[in-house]
């Protein structure tokens, strides 16, 4: 399918990301606040109105969504959800970002519904590590859910873990361990500056380079052309073939000239770069006009025109006030 979505820099717009709901049962400190306050819920988009937006944005060529959150694996009606995403003609994949804690129960439903691809986020090893970082979850939850995932028959299992000096930056070769001996790849993440957590981000930034050293002094990375339609870049292990090894660099090493994506928040806030507030208020469009799409789409292909070249993203603690849950993590 050809993209019909490009913005004012001349990029294909083929990956949507949406947010299903801000809430989460996690609190992790590099995604929010110690006490949130979330949506109400009549402002968070209705089932039905993210299925809408998801055939608006495949008619014009999207081929991958991503469901996130929040956690996605909360919102009541999610696996039904999937099912009919994941029907629409045209779209090449539908693929979820998650915490883990939900798939002992609803790994093998998701596969089911047509959900390709897992991404996972597990940043530590270590039980009392893991409740010190989510603040509220359980380690063992989460492995079993991985386990759950691997015997559910999803095409690929991605962990996601961000980097945090002082937090968890010493078990990044463990972490390369688990994954090759589970047959997953991996990719470490720069923490992004979204939202006032409650600490500096300057004290426990890890670069993807040094990360990477880190790997080197274990294993040999391989630089690899693959990619799966997203940002990240990744490496082979040598005599591991089973498990890749990305690197997501938005401080370091940004990566918007390839940008083929925007973002849909919970309340449907078509948010065009990560880093910048610019935004479509598709929810106000969407309960205007609840039986005409033309308008929908005209709306969005003038906000493209807007989509900033780039990101500013650099060390500074807080660069976009919203946290990480209200973007779509």
């Amino acid at each position: 399918m050809t993209p019909k979505l490009q913005d004012g820099c001349g990029r294909n717009i083929d990956y949507l990301r949406i947010s299903i709901t801000d809430r989460c049962d996690f609190r992790c400190i590099y995604c929010m606040a110690e006490t949130m306050q979330f949506l109400p819920r009549q402002q968070v988009l209705t089932l039905e109105e993210i299925e809408r937006v998801s055939h608006l944005f495949v008619s014009q060529g999207v081929r991958k969504i991503r469901l996130t959150g929040g956690e996605p694996l909360v919102r009541p009606g999610i696996v039904g959800l999937c099912q009919r995403i994941a029907a629409l003609p045209g779209l090449r994949e539908l693929v979820m970002t998650t915490n883990g804690s939900q798939l002992v129960k609803l790994a093998r439903p998701l596969a089911d519904a047509g959900v390709k691809r897992l991404n996972i986020s597990l940043d530590t090893l270590d039980p009392k590590r893991f409740r010190t970082i989510t603040r509220t979850g359980e380690l063992g939850r989460v492995l079993h859910g991985i386990e759950a995932a691997r015997n559910a028959g999803f095409s690929a299992i991605k962990l996601n873990t961000v980097v945090m000096h002082g937090r968890n930056s010493d078990e990044v070769p463990a972490l390369v361990d688990f994954a090759i001996s589970h047959g997953l790849d991996i990719t470490f993440i720069e923490e992004m500056p979204l939202g006032d957590v409650g600490r500096s981000r300057n004290e426990s930034y890890c670069s993807s380079s040094w990360v990477r050293e880190r790997i080197a002094s274990r294993y040999t990375p391989i630089d690899s052309a693959e990619h799966s339609g997203g940002p990240a870049r990744y490496a082979r292990v040598s005599g591991h073939p089973d498990t890749r090894i990305g690197f997501i660099s938005p401080i370091s090493q940004h990566f918007c000239d390839t940008c083929n994506r925007v973002r849909m928040t919970a309340e449907g806030r078509l948010l065009l770069c990560l880093g910048h507030e610019h935004a479509l208020d598709l929810r106000g469009l969407l309960r205007r006009h609840p039986l005409h799409d033309a308008p929908l789409l005209e709306a969005v292909q003038q906000a493209l025109l807007r989509k900033p070249a780039r990101h500013d993203f650099g060390n500074a603690d807080v660069q976009v006030l919203r946290f990480m849950n209200a973007s779509g993590g």
